[in-house]
């Protein structure tokens, strides 16, 4: 809490402001369209079919319907995949504030597509719009904490970073709120609701021309010190910032003197194997924990457990507060959880937790499936916030400065392809499993709970190096921990505490 308050001082205003619209054209449009789309699912299947009737004469069969909308909501995974693959080159040859830009126009597009969908009589028009949006996301979802990182002193670092959870779970409470009928989610309504988010876009395109780009871009890709100062001095306030401007420097030199593999050359390196592994299991585990299919569809989850259609948007929207009040909770307690039990710890104990929380809801479901009627309450569903953020913690540490860009182009990859996968999946899983649905995810969350307590090395307090040899126990043997790699900076560059 205490990093808070002193994000809050005047000295760092700017920062904050820059924070703030980051966010809200950030990771916030990426938890709003998870969220809003489940809402108005009866009337866009409903649209679909009287679409077809008007121009083909009959009826859509029930089970195409269901396979248009899956597809529906899984092309905004196929959009944000592509966004992201190209995220990376792009922000390296345009930086990141035009790219920013540039994204927001893309939201506005998708918006108006979303918008006149239903005057249009086309439900083609919400698919283009939701790979849009995708694609929008894809480049945003990767900006955003790449930028909040640049544009933050290392004593605020951890703080600010955590700022990019909350966006995203505001987003999703934010669509789930706007998306009950009595605001934009009636039959009349909802092509506005699937637009709103050009709000936020809009927003963000009128505010950002007034910050400055990222001190570090400015001193590093620029190498225009005065600009980098008066970055600084506009987000930080007056004052003594030398101290931040000579690690710039040391990265910038860093930087000349490493060299950066490109994806495949990752893939293949055998010192990277293990950390490989381990990238592939928490961000597979990251989106396979259930959280993100309880958005998509929990007007089947919920209606196959016998609720009241009117009761489902509110018992969601509940699902929705617990997961926001917690990251904002967490927020302010992260620093203190990291440094005190360790990414390791709090990697593992989440996913054991989160086992006991599906296990509880699975086992309510079922009871009121049985009862024929729904008892009135469910435990909470919203996943432990600290898993989230020690994967953060994780995807940083245990990769080196030349190999961070590729691994997190497969994070992006990851994450967007097991997104579309869920969207297309889960009904059918639904449809075959009932209130069982999430014993899938219970067991994913169990092997990886295993997982990451047999082979992930602690990396709290630890450099690059100590970080390194931890993995060559596991990518050469016990006998072989002395290998070293060219690639790496000769200095030690130590994990920094969040």
């Amino acid at each position: 809490m205490e990093h808070f308050i002193f994000a809050s001082q005047v000295q760092f205003r700017g920062l904050f402001q820059m924070i703030l619209v980051l966010g809200i054209g950030g990771s916030f449009p990426y938890g709003f369209h998870i969220s809003v789309i489940n809402y108005p699912s009866v009337h866009i299947r409903k649209f679909i079919n009287e679409t077809w009737i008007e121009r083909h004469g009959s009826p859509l069969h029930p089970e195409t319907i269901m396979l248009l909308w899956s597809f529906i909501v899984s092309v905004y995974g196929i959009g944000g995949f592509l966004g992201s693959i190209c995220c990376g080159y792009l922000t390296t040859k345009y930086r990141k504030k035009k790219c920013q830009m540039c994204t927001n126009l893309i939201m506005l597009v998708a918006a108006l597509f979303m918008a006149f969908s239903k005057t249009a009589k086309s439900f083609e028009m919400i698919l283009v719009g939701r790979f849009l949006y995708g694609i929008g996301t894809g480049f945003s979802l990767n900006i955003h904490p790449q930028y909040v990182g640049e544009i933050s002193p290392k004593k605020l670092r951890g703080f600010t970073n955590s700022t990019v959870a909350v966006f995203l779970t505001l987003g999703k409470l934010t669509g789930q709120v706007i998306g009950l009928r009595e605001i934009l989610g009636s039959e009349a309504l909802w092509p506005w609701l699937l637009a709103s988010s050009g709000l936020s876009a809009l927003v963000q395109l009128v505010t950002l021309p007034f910050f400055p780009d990222s001190p570090s871009y400015l001193l590093i890709q620029k190498g225009n010190e005065e600009a980098c100062r008066k970055a600084i001095r506009k987000l930080w306030g007056e004052g003594d910032h030398q101290a931040e401007i000579d690690d710039i420097m040391k990265e910038k030199v860093t930087m000349t003197s490493t060299k950066t593999l490109r994806v495949l050359e990752v893939i293949k390196e055998r010192s990277l194997r293990w950390q490989l592994y381990i990238l592939m299991t928490v961000m597979t585990t990251l989106q396979l924990c259930g959280i993100n299919a309880i958005y998509f569809y929990s007007f089947e989850v919920f209606h196959t457990a016998k609720f009241e259609e009117y009761l489902i948007p509110y018992v969601s929207l509940g699902v929705g507060l617990c997961e926001c009040l917690s990251s904002i909770l967490c927020v302010s307690l992260f620093s203190t959880l990291i440094d005190r039990f360790g990414r390791k710890v709090l990697l593992w104990g989440g996913y054991t937790l989160m086992c006991s929380v599906l296990a509880l809801l699975t086992m309510t479901l079922s009871l009121q499936v049985k009862r024929q009627q729904p008892s009135g309450h469910l435990p909470s569903i919203s996943p432990p916030f600290q898993s989230s953020g020690a994967t953060i913690s994780i995807m940083v540490e245990i990769f080196s400065q030349s190999f961070r860009p590729s691994a997190f182009l497969i994070v992006g990859c990851i994450n967007w392809m097991g997104l579309f996968v869920l969207g297309m999946i889960f009904p059918l899983i639904v449809d075959n499993l009932g209130p069982f649905c999430f014993l899938i995810f219970l067991g994913i969350l169990a092997l990886s709970a295993i997982f990451i307590y047999l082979y992930l090395p602690e990396t709290k307090g630890k450099s690059i190096m100590e970080i390194k040899a931890e993995f060559n126990k596991l990518n050469f043997g016990r006998k072989e921990t002395s290998v070293t790699e060219n690639s790496f900076p000769k200095e030690q560059l130590f994990c920094t505490k969040l």
